[in-house]
């Protein structure tokens, strides 16, 4: 039946591998269980509702990706979108979170129609490459900068507007918590970049982990009236009732003080930046599965592009912000994911989440918040430093590429596959480019 399904040696793989690796896939997502719930707690949200919210949309999402394009992407809501959903349209705009999620699904539906049309190619394929990139990039930033200020690593300054946190002022309560938050940081990069699978979850686990202790033995002291709880956690059983703080409520918001004008730029604003992530983390994981044909096109795009409207209308009926393809898929791919088998497993161990959501919902926030900085790739800044470096050279489209692809190869020694990975393009056209420039 799973052969049939998910044509397992069509795509070269088996059930063992695809089972291992959906839960490698789960393993480098888990870490958004903690943090959606602490963000959008921020925007006056049940933590618990957000949380089991926050399983059944990535629930449901991973699983229409699974059935409708049969890729081995996982969904859940996204940072980023996240973020902008509970400090900018609820924080800053002073907007009510129920009107927020009503702005999600709106921009879902909107999703929804532009996916079962091409539009929403024609339009990712007429925007510049330097601008996709731009757009990852200071979503990046903008995500690290939040990160740095809700671990109180950067604070308020009227003189050059932020500046280092005084870690002797406050020392048991803003200094030590800082500093749980940079050593949170550190651990984290030395694992993401080792590579080591779940080394974001591994992070924040360790850094509350540190911060009980710093709690036991006295050097930090839980002050609530300045917002800074105990770190110890409190057991007990899930609250599955809670979700109807959250459920339908999109459909509850009071719009009599809300002007037309306003909501749509919200709604705009959430399909724009949902758009180019996830075309970009489709092209970017399917690519590293060399799944793109010979045109560097994405089979099925169309289905895979409505499970994550889907996701997205869901996400916000439940009540949490914008369901998205993640790119933390791609460790699934890593380790041998082809096909929707993966995605199910994943979606699963999503929903059996939600047995846990009183341990998620006890992890501080001061752990929470290592991992923003970190979400900033440097990967995509270098592509955009090069993009730069070309254009100062004046150098033609074509020189450009062929400048790459050169590059590319000198830096994998010649071998192929891997500058196709870095060139993010497939091998087959990795090899039409080297005949055709006369790299070889």
């Amino acid at each position: 039946m799973l052969e049939k399904m998910f044509k397992l040696k069509e795509n070269n793989t088996t059930v063992k591998t695809e089972v291992l690796a959906g839960i490698t896939t789960f393993m480098t997502m888990a870490y958004i269980l903690a943090v959606n719930p602490s963000m959008l707690a921020a925007a006056g949200m049940d933590k618990t509702a957000v949380l089991m919210a926050t399983c059944i949309a990535s629930f449901i999402g991973t699983l229409a990706m699974a059935m409708l394009a049969n890729y081995p992407f996982a969904l859940a809501p996204g940072m980023g979108l996240n973020a902008y959903f509970a400090y900018t349209v609820c924080g800053a705009m002073g907007y009510d979170w129920k009107i927020a999620l009503m702005a999600v699904f709106a921009e879902g539906l909107i999703f929804i129609v532009l996916s079962l049309t091409n539009v929403r190619e024609a339009i990712f394929n007429a925007i510049p490459t330097t601008l996709k990139k731009g757009v990852s990039v200071g979503i990046g930033f903008f995500i690290a900068f939040l990160g740095l200020q809700d671990g109180h690593i950067v604070v308020n300054n009227d003189s050059t507007l932020v500046t280092i946190v005084d870690f002797t002022g406050d020392f048991h309560t803003l200094g030590i918590g800082a500093i749980l938050a940079l050593i949170g940081l550190f651990i984290i990069s030395i694992l993401y970049i080792r590579g080591v699978k779940g080394a974001i979850l591994i992070g924040i686990a360790a850094t509350w982990i540190l911060g009980m202790i710093a709690q036991a033995i006295g050097l930090y002291i839980p002050d609530a009236e300045a917002g800074f709880y105990s770190l110890y956690p409190v057991w007990g059983l899930t609250d599955f009732t809670s979700l109807g703080e959250t459920f339908g409520q999109c459909f509850k918001a009071d719009f009599s003080t809300v002007r037309v004008f306003d909501f749509v730029v919200i709604i705009l604003s959430f399909l724009f930046v949902d758009m180019f992530d996830t075309l970009g983390t489709l092209i970017g994981v399917a690519n590293k599965a060399q799944m793109l044909d010979e045109n560097d096109k994405l089979p099925r795009i169309k289905q895979a592009l409505l499970a994550d409207a889907i996701a997205t209308s869901a996400g916000a009926v439940l009540g949490t912000s914008t369901t998205t393809t993640f790119v933390e898929s791609s460790s699934g791919v890593a380790e041998g994911a082809r096909t929707g088998l993966a995605s199910v497993v994943t979606g699963f161990l999503f929903l059996l989440a939600i047995f846990f959501s009183p341990i998620f919902c006890a992890i501080p926030v001061s752990s929470v918040n290592t991992i923003s900085p970190v979400k900033v790739s440097s990967d995509e800044v270098a592509e955009v430093q090069d993009t730069e470096e070309y254009v100062e050279e004046n150098l033609s489209l074509d020189e450009v590429e062929k400048e790459m692809i050169r590059k590319a190869l000198e830096r994998h020694h010649g071998k192929r596959k891997n500058a196709a990975n870095d060139l993010k393009i497939s091998e087959r056209t990795l090899y039409r480019k080297i005949k055709e420039y006369g790299l070889d």
